[in-house]
């Protein structure tokens, strides 16, 4: 059962950024997928460590201002290892979008660390890092 909620929890927090259609980015989806305390790293050369909602607000208004229009991203594989409450991921993912005017696509490698709860799994730390 921990893999399929886990892969739920993944699913959620990929989706969390979609504003495909037109409709609006559930970022704040975000708060209630990660622990409070959670951290999300940004690797390259911007190298960036972020709270969760240090993390989620410059992201709120890109994807909702018309900057980023049509934008998703979705894992493409994955490797999870679980391990009592704990477990890691690594993800390889891709997207897509719109960005002032112009499409582009990427992709890139994101680690995920989750503990259960007892309010069931939750993220802990994200790691990405954008492929060039």
């Amino acid at each position: 059962m921990s893999k399929t909620e886990i892969d739920a929890l993944t699913a959620q927090f990929f989706g969390a950024f979609d504003n495909r259609g037109g409709k609006p980015a559930d970022v704040d989806r975000i708060r209630r997928l990660m622990l409070p305390g959670g951290v999300i790293v940004k690797t390259g050369p911007d190298f960036t460590v972020y709270t969760v909602d240090e993390f989620i607000e410059p992201r709120r208004q890109l994807l909702a201002d018309g900057r980023l229009v049509e934008f998703s991203e979705w894992e493409t594989a994955e490797q999870t290892r679980t391990t009592g409450d704990i477990a890691s991921r690594t993800s390889e993912y891709r997207k897509s979008g719109v960005l002032d005017g112009e499409p582009f696509e990427g992709g890139g490698t994101k680690t995920i660390q989750y503990a259960r709860t007892p309010d069931g799994w939750h993220i802990t730390a994200v790691a990405w890092h954008d492929h060039p």
